[in-house]
This record gives C-alpha cells, sequence and structure tokens, in this order.
C-alpha cells in the first residue's frame, strides 16, 4: 500500500497503486503546458534602447569674448543730443568680464553674441547701458533702441536664429551666479522693433547671484558662462535701482488689468539702476585651444 509519484504519462499527477486513476489525455493539453510555460519562464531584460538617455549639452569653451563695465556720473546731466557713451570724459572703470561661449551647443546664438561685441555685423554693445538689474538675481544688456539713449543700434548683418525654436537650446539651467543667456521671456525691446521683419534679438542677461534663477530656465537660452570677473559681476548687482513704492505697484497693476497702456511705459523704469553703467569696451579673445568648462559649485 503507498502512494507513487511515479506515473508514466505525467509527474505532476500522482496516485496510489491501490486507486488507479485514470487521466484523460485532455487534461495535460494547452491550459497545463501555458501555465508551465508561464511559471518558468524569465523576465526579460529591459532593451538597451529604452534606459539609454541623452547625451549632456556640449559646454566646450569655443569662443571668448571680454566687455568692459564704466559709470558715467555726468551722461544724463550734462550733454549734448547725439553724444554717445563711448565718448563720456569721466568714465568710472568697474572692471573686466571674460565669457566663455557654447559654441558647439547654440553656434547661431554664439556667433551673432560674438558679432556684437567685434562690431562686424554693423552693431555692437559697445557704448550701451545695463538696462536692469535685478538684486540676488541678474543684469540685463543689449536693448535696441536709439543710440543717443544708450541703447543698441538694431543690427542688421546677423545670422536669423533659428534656434529660439529648438528645444535643445533650452536644456541648460540658470544654475549659478555668472550664467550668460539670451533674452527671450525677459525681452524688453520696444513692440515696433520686434515686429520688424528683419528683427534680430541681441538682448542677454548674466545672473549675478548668490543663488540660481530657476525662473529664467527653459525659456532663455544660456550660451555661455563668466571666466573672470564674477567680482565685477557682483558690483554691478549691487548698484541701486529705482524700486516703486507697494501702493504705486499695485496701481499700476490695477491699470495694467484694464488694458491701460500707460501701465507698461512705466513699468519701463522699474529695475532701472541709478547710476549710468555701460558697456565701455568690448571684443573678441582668441581662443588657442577649446577647453571644457570647469563646473562651479
Amino acid at each position: 500500500m503507498g502512494c507513487s509519484t511515479t506515473l508514466s504519462s505525467s509527474p505532476l499527477f500522482p496516485h496510489c497503486h491501490n486507486q488507479p486513476t485514470i487521466i484523460p489525455n485532455h487534461h495535460l493539453t494547452r491550459r497545463s503546458l501555458l501555465f508551465l510555460s508561464t511559471s518558468l519562464s524569465l523576465p526579460t531584460p529591459l532593451s538597451s534602447s529604452s534606459t539609454t538617455t541623452p547625451p549632456p549639452p556640449d559646454t566646450t569653451i569655443t569662443d571668448r569674448v571680454f566687455m568692459d563695465f564704466s559709470i558715467c556720473p555726468s551722461y544724463f546731466l550734462n550733454r549734448n543730443l547725439g553724444d554717445e557713451l563711448s565718448l563720456c570724459n569721466d568714465s568710472e572703470p568697474l572692471g573686466r568680464l571674460v565669457l566663455g561661449l557654447y559654441g558647439n551647443h547654440v553656434p547661431i546664438t554664439v556667433s551673432n553674441f560674438k558679432a556684437m561685441c567685434t562690431g562686424s555685423c554693423g552693431s555692437s554693445y559697445k557704448g550701451t547701458l545695463v538696462q536692469k538689474i535685478f538684486p540676488g538675481q541678474y543684469f540685463l544688456a543689449g536693448k535696441q533702441g536709439r543710440k543717443d539713449k544708450g541703447e543698441v543700434k538694431p543690427p542688421l548683418e546677423l545670422t536669423r536664429n533659428t534656434e529660439t525654436v529648438e528645444s535643445k537650446a533650452f536644456t541648460l539651467e540658470h544654475s549659478r551666479a555668472g550664467v550668460l543667456s539670451l533674452c527671450l521671456s525677459e525681452n524688453y525691446d520696444e513692440d515696433d522693433i520686434r515686429l520688424d521683419p528683419n528683427y534680430h534679438n541681441v538682448e542677454f542677461m548674466i545672473t549675478t547671484g548668490p543663488g540660481p534663477c530657476p525662473q529664467l530656465d527653459f525659456k532663455n537660452i544660456v550660451f555661455g558662462a563668466v571666466l573672470e570677473g564674477l567680482d565685477v559681476v557682483t558690483t554691478i548687482s549691487a548698484i541701486p535701482t529705482y524700486k516703486p513704492a507697494e501702493r504705486i505697484r499695485q496701481y499700476n497693476d490695477l491699470a495694467q488689468f484694464l488694458g491701460d497702456e500707460r501701465a507698461k511705459i512705466a513699468r519701463a523704469i522699474w529695475n532701472r539702476p541709478l547710476k549710468t553703467v555701460y558697456i565701455s569696451d568690448c571684443g573678441e579673445l582668441k581662443v588657442t585651444k577649446p577647453t571644457l568648462f570647469r563646473s562651479l559649485p
């Protein structure tokens, strides 16, 4: 007497010798085989294509430019119509920035910026104002308009920048002080200039720190960084600016909500430096060998 687990037809169906059990053949058909195959199968590894991540942006420094910043105390006090900032007689130097540009990441943006520094496009940043300073965030320069007002002469000989509609151009972040980017969401050019068919955006910003500016990320094109002169950036960010009283801000918000165009005109002077900070000189520095930008903490 006893039970045996030996069965000529299948090891899965034990039976006792004294109680022979007859198992029809159709019990070992599709359902049993399907159960065996699924229970013994191993999980298949994920394909390599589903786990790959896109390569990081190429932040190799392919070009270097310099910008000298100064203050002209008498520019708005005693001048003749048509005078340019570059002719300021009592200029007070603030220092020089050396900017490294990411020409492999956004070549058109870098090429246009470099042309504006050298003046090869028929226009230049030289002799133009720092338009706005946002303490603890960034300062902005390169606003287009009238040269005698310290604004950039609209350039006509630049390459059409198609990178402003390419998603890969917006991958770098404003993560620290000294980040250089092309102004798109923070652009202050007048509407009549921006609507010109030959318009080229050359307005730029440099973050001042001490922390990141996440509100600028994915809206503006980062194309370089300050290599030398972060102390100059700190000096510029500490210059006093015009700040309206809270009551004026509230009235302005209401006027803007009601569609009053005067609200936008009034806002134009907000965050303007109370000193005449301008780019006294700029140009290109030759790079003998492209280098990778060293990440800063």
